[in-house]
């Protein structure tokens, strides 16, 4: 209910009357939308977003229509119809068709295709007028563009499309003609709460009714009766019906669903919401006759003071004996039968004596005849009998237009008169007696004419007949109750399965609503696959031209794709999508801490790189990065191996050239040099340094600074200079280091150190030795000589 209140604050309509199941499966299909489960969080949502109370009232409107729907029931339209709304119509008059329920207008334009062929086919000029009506207004927008798919190639037949369509090349949509459009008025109108449009011809409401609860189908039926001509036509979809408004609408083809207005006065349309009107708007006046001062005129006086002294006790009953109408006093005859209160039948309402003889007159003026008499029966009255005659007379077949709607019968279904008029019994001369004399003399006679044992047999036969025919009727009539009884239980069993049909057909109508969707959405996909395909193949085309070794993995560390390249260096196949990258045996050496750096990257999101080798000698550097989607999600890593094995080529070839020319530089030096790595091992030295520390040249290069000269260098003030002095500071100049060598015995040494770095993270040093000892020496003499 909260629901119908904000549907219709929001779009002005009313759903509440509509089949529930429909509504249901409607609002549920936008909760499993919007992925909410109940519907109090539904309500909330619809409250605070008026985008989805739009979508949930477009999603109530089921649009499902297609030009022709249902091609037999337009072909018996055609056929039987479409001549007669111009039978009747003069020139320049007007054919006037109302489309209720039009949706984005297919079913008007396919009207309006049959009304324009028959009316090119007449010679006269006979206008014509739709009147196309719904409560969607983008489907009116729609059906007034008259803009229509190629497909519709499927339901029109060629000759019609060339007629009435014209194809737009531009965008392949086929375009209503002008002069079909001119004969449709489309507007917004609801059915259920707006005027109807009047004075109409034919009214075509196809596949509307199914998605409304009884209360509203038994209010636009008489609707629709009101708004036809006399003779005018109903069309209505293969699911509906007129249900109990029979004697509003004839049925004219039971299978098309095509009905015709009945000409007669509607009490069930408009009249029980407006009194009746003339033409000019004023209340039917109906001719006055002369009272008198106590209110009735003197015919009437006159008439039934002649009723009542002449015409006898009467009453009007149909074949079945169900009473009509009663005159006169008919107390003496009938009364109410004891137990549940039934239908007003005659016979079984009859006095004892009366009863047997008017159900057998029943059946004869039934089965054809004419009048039937039975004189002198005697029926009992509070504890007497009196004498009647009992007359049935067939009076008419059917009954006026004018009468009462409960007073109709068929025109098949006789009327039948009966009469029960009270008389004296009467003596074999003529003569009448009272009812206690004649039982009296009846009795004397029987007796004097035979014997009384026969006359006592005879009677105990007479009364078991007649308590067999009583028996036999009060079955007769329980079975009638219990065919009764059936026959409403059959009515309540079709109306159950007219309702079922009708929730199939709504069914149906949503299926292929959403069939539609699905076909509109399966094209996109179809489309969005073909895109995907074309980027696949340039993605694969370019994943193949490409040099790059690249692999992608995801969170499980499971292979998603290679590139061909990547099976130089991780012996892949097709078949290995899939599995772990810990399953893969790879051709690189030295290298095996592949899974726990994919592991570091996902954890910390840092990208890795660095230089592997593999078993062939060639070199790669290899980067593990983050797998970003376009919405920044990370599915993965993707490992890429860039082949650097060219520039770990020139790079070799030039550290050898550095090599060569560093030695040549040092071979060239006439002072001790030595070129250390950062380890303090020697990588060379030139021939002033062997000779003057060590005498052999080859156990040099390869051996620590500390072992040259059977550790000779292994002092205390050349490690500190190694090791605190030079990594600080880089470069040492002029320090002079005063020890005592083994094999060489005291000396005097300046030394300059640099240390080299080159582009990568290797460095040397470099270690110049002056051996300044005889330079002291000297100096010193000099100053002794000066001073002696």
């Amino acid at each position: 209910k909260k629901i119908f209140v904000l549907l219709r604050t929001h779009s002005g309509h009313d759903f509440s009357q509509y089949k529930p199941n429909t509504v249901y499966r409607r609002i549920e299909r936008r909760m499993a939308m919007q992925q909410i489960e109940n519907a109090e969080g539904y309500i909330k949502y619809l409250q605070q977003t008026p985008a989805e109370i739009e979508a949930l009232f477009q999603d109530m409107l089921i649009g499902v229509t297609h030009f022709f729907r249902d091609p037999e029931a337009f072909e018996a339209l055609e056929k039987q119809v479409i001549s007669g709304l111009f039978s009747e119509k003069k020139p320049n008059e007007v054919v006037r068709v109302w489309s209720a329920g039009c949706s984005t207008g297919e079913e008007a334009y396919s009207l309006a295709i049959l009304l324009a062929e028959h009316q090119q086919r007449l010679k006269e000029r006979i206008n014509i007028q739709i009147f196309a009506t719904d409560i969607d207004s983008r489907a009116i927008a729609a059906a007034r563009a008259g803009m229509y798919p190629a497909s519709i190639a499927t339901d029109i037949s060629r000759s019609r499309l060339d007629r009435f369509f014209t194809l737009e090349s531009v965008d392949g949509f086929y375009q209503v003609n002008r002069k079909l459009r001119d004969m449709i008025v489309f507007s917004e109108q609801n059915v259920i709460k707006d005027p109807p449009f009047s004075r109409l011809d034919m009214i075509s409401c196809r596949n509307l009714m199914i998605y409304m609860g009884h209360e509203l189908q038994q209010k636009i039926l008489p609707l629709f009766h009101y708004a036809l001509n006399p003779g005018g036509f109903l069309f209505l979809g293969s699911s509906e019906t007129i249900g109990e408004f029979g004697n509003l609408f004839s049925t004219l083809d039971r299978r098309a669903k095509i009905y015709r207005k009945n000409n007669e006065p509607q009490k069930a349309g408009l009249y029980r919401f407006m009194p009746p009107m003339t033409a000019a708007g004023e209340p039917v006046a109906r001719p006055q006759q002369k009272k008198t001062a106590q209110g009735k005129s003197l015919r009437e006086i006159t008439e039934n003071a002649l009723i009542k002294q002449v015409i006898p006790a009467a009453a009007l009953v149909n074949a079945k004996g169900d009473i009509l109408y009663l005159h006169g006093r008919t107390g003496s005859f009938l009364e109410p039968a004891q137990g549940e209160a039934k239908v007003n039948n005659i016979v079984t309402m009859a006095r004892e004596g009366l009863q047997r003889e008017l159900a057998n007159a029943l059946r004869k003026v039934t089965a054809g005849m004419e009048s039937v008499k039975c004189p002198n029966l005697q029926v009992k009255t509070n504890g007497d009998y009196i004498t009647i005659h009992l007359t049935l007379k067939t009076l008419q077949h059917g009954i006026s237009d004018q009468a009462p709607d409960d007073t109709k019968q068929s025109a098949d279904s006789p009327l039948i008169l009966v009469v029960m008029e009270t008389a004296e019994p009467q003596f074999r001369d003529g003569s009448h007696l009272s009812a206690d004399s004649a039982l009296d003399q009846t009795k004397d006679t029987e007796a004097g004419d035979g014997d009384q044992a026969v006359i006592a047999a005879l009677r105990q036969e007479l009364r078991a007949k007649e308590e067999y025919i009583q028996t036999t009727g009060e079955e007769l009539e329980t079975a009638n109750e219990e065919l009764r009884t059936s026959n409403e239980e059959m009515q309540s069993y079709n109306e159950e399965l007219q309702s079922s049909n009708e929730e199939l057909e709504t069914s149906k109508e949503e299926l292929q609503s959403v069939n539609e969707e699905l076909s509109t959405v399966n094209t996109e996909l179809q489309n969005t696959v073909a895109d995907l395909t074309r980027a696949n193949d340039d993605m694969n085309n370019l994943l193949a031209g490409t040099c790059i070794a690249s692999v992608f993995v995801d969170h499980a560390l499971k292979i998603l794709r290679y590139t061909p390249a990547a099976t130089r260096i991780i012996n892949l196949i097709k078949t290995d999508i899939g599995r772990p990258v810990s399953h893969i045996a790879s051709n690189l050496e030295g290298y095996g801490n592949l899974e726990q750096d994919i592991h570091e990257v996902l954890n910390t999101l840092v990208p890795k790189e660095t230089e592997v080798r593999t078993r062939a000698g060639a070199w790669y550097t290899m980067r593990i990065l983050p797998y970003r989607t376009l919405n920044n999600v990370i599915e993965g890593v993707v490992v890429t191996f860039t082949d650097i094995s060219a520039a770990k080529r020139a790079q070799h070839a030039l550290q050898e050239a550095h090599v060569r020319i560093t030695k040549a530089i040092v071979e060239a030096v006439h002072e001790p040099l030595l070129v250390l790595d950062s380890g303090l091992e020697v990588l060379s030295a030139n021939k002033a340094f062997c000779d003057a520390f060590a005498p052999e040249p080859d156990g040099v290069v390869g051996r620590r600074l500390y072992d040259l000269g059977n550790g000779q260098w292994n002092i205390p003030n050349v490690r500190k200079l190694m090791e605190e002095t030079l990594p600080a500071e880089l470069a040492v100049n002029d320090y002079v280091l005063s020890a005592e060598f083994a094999g060489t015995g005291f000396r005097r040494l300046q030394i300059n150190a640099r240390t080299i770095s080159d582009e990568g993270d290797s460095s040397f040093i470099l270690l110049a030795i002056k051996d300044i000892t005889r330079d002291i020496n000297r100096d010193t003499g000099e100053n002794n000589d000066q001073q002696g």
